[in-house]
């Protein structure tokens, strides 16, 4: 195996900014690193959200491309709602010492890429949260605490506002056509709260993206102790299209939406069905898991080390687009808008392509455009925009009173359109 092969090609691929450190988004910041996947323990498929003082744990997993294992640490960033560090020191929200040892691992087996897969499941012995919000967790190497490999969101709610909601196809712009609307009750009885109009904020996320998120800091009117957040312009989402999935389970045979499998040593190479814009096309509902990613092998009981690394060559069959860029999204390209889930346009193929390194499992993903200048993805031109689609609405209450430094989750739900 011709490890400076993977590790050359890795970090081609990879390519990360500067700046990307100074951020607090979930990412990867070393290039041998890969699959980091945030979930709840029990319940994979949940958004990374558990509850404080509970049995709850969250699961941070990733990978290492390397012969060995690295000695390395993490610590916790407590951050407020719009996910900046909340400027806390340690002993307000964690009850022990904030740095905790990355200890459990596993080595591949049986796979033509050698990896390390590690695991910090939180709380543990070792770190406590003591007050609800938004973490931020940051692993780095063992002797050099200022160099952060990787890092993860995750929140822990103390669920004690009822939230409650609903979303129609029905909206104050349009009916039955291209944007969802939620309308949103949040019902403070059983939290002291001053002002009910100034003291509480909304965040809405839809699939999990970043780019849409929508943050409310005031309700259209209250009632007692019940906010109603609704007819308000910013919980009106474009409705997008179901997430298209793959399947890479298999070295030996295809797959959902793959079309061709090789071997050009030391990977295999995955050759995916060309996709073509759908909106054009008539509404086709999928069961999809909103973007996020299941690491499988199809023959193993514990994929998590046997599940190989393979090039997934993605292409997408369109006209150039002027001034505007094409974006893989989805948690396996952990949502960012980067040089790693950027398409590139080939005239020869008249398709825009991207190849990435991608552990073998089962996949969502989408195709967002970005004009020059922008920040937020459209579904409109690629994927378009139907009513019908089954969307996952992420719905978090914060609580911050004058005089605090900190904002506190009080209640958190997630709403289904569709159902």
């Amino acid at each position: 195996m011709n490890y400076r092969q993977i590790i050359l090609f890795i970090a081609c691929v990879f390519a990360f900014t500067l700046h990307a450190q100074e951020d607090t988004m979930t990412g990867i910041f070393a290039p041998s690193f890969h699959s980091l996947q945030v979930k709840v323990e029990g319940n994979e498929y949940a958004p990374p959200v558990i509850m404080l003082n509970s049995d709850d744990h969250i699961v941070i997993n990733f990978d290492e491309i390397a012969e060995d294992q690295r000695y390395m640490r993490y610590s916790l960033v407590h951050c407020d709602a719009q996910w900046r560090p909340s400027g806390l020191v340690d002993a307000e929200y964690i009850d022990g010492f904030n740095l905790g040892d990355v200890e459990q691992y596993e080595f591949s087996q049986m796979t033509t890429t050698h990896y390390v897969n590690y695991t910090i499941a939180l709380p543990n012995n070792q770190v406590r949260f003591t007050i609800s919000g938004n973490y931020l967790l940051k692993v780095f190497p063992e002797d050099n605490p200022d160099e952060t490999l990787l890092q993860a969101r995750f929140s822990v709610s103390e669920n004690t506002m009822k939230v409650s909601g609903g979303v129609t196809s029905r909206t104050d712009i349009d009916y039955n056509d291209r944007h969802q609307q939620l309308s949103i009750v949040v019902d403070a009885d059983k939290v002291k709260v001053q002002d009910m109009f100034n003291d509480l904020k909304l965040v809405v996320t839809q699939n999990g993206r970043v780019d849409n998120q929508v943050i409310i800091s005031k309700p259209l009117r209250i009632a007692g102790r019940i906010a109603y957040y609704e007819h308000l312009q910013p919980l009106i989402f474009s409705a997008g299209n179901e997430y298209r999935r793959m399947e890479i389970n298999s070295t030996s045979y295809p797959g959902m939406g793959v079309e061709e499998i090789s071997y050009a040593h030391p990977l295999y190479h995955i050759m995916l069905t060309i996709d073509k814009p759908r909106y054009a096309s008539s509404y086709t509902y999928d069961q999809t898991q909103f973007g996020r990613y299941k690491i499988r092998e199809y023959n193993s009981a514990m994929s998590n080390i046997e599940a190989d690394y393979v090039v997934a060559h993605f292409a997408l069959e369109m006209p150039e687009l002027i001034n505007t860029d094409i974006f893989l999204d989805g948690d396996f390209t952990y949502r960012r808008f980067s040089p790693e889930s950027r398409m590139i346009y080939n005239p020869a193929t008249n398709c825009y392509e991207k190849n990435l390194l991608l552990k073998q499992g089962a996949y969502n993903y989408q195709y967002l455009a970005v004009p020059t200048g922008s920040m937020q993805g459209k579904t409109s031109i690629v994927e378009g925009n139907f009513y019908q689609t089954i969307n996952e609405y992420i719905v978090m209450v914060y609580h911050r009173p004058p005089g605090s430094r900190y904002d506190r989750l009080v209640g958190t739900t997630f709403i289904y359109s569709g159902r």
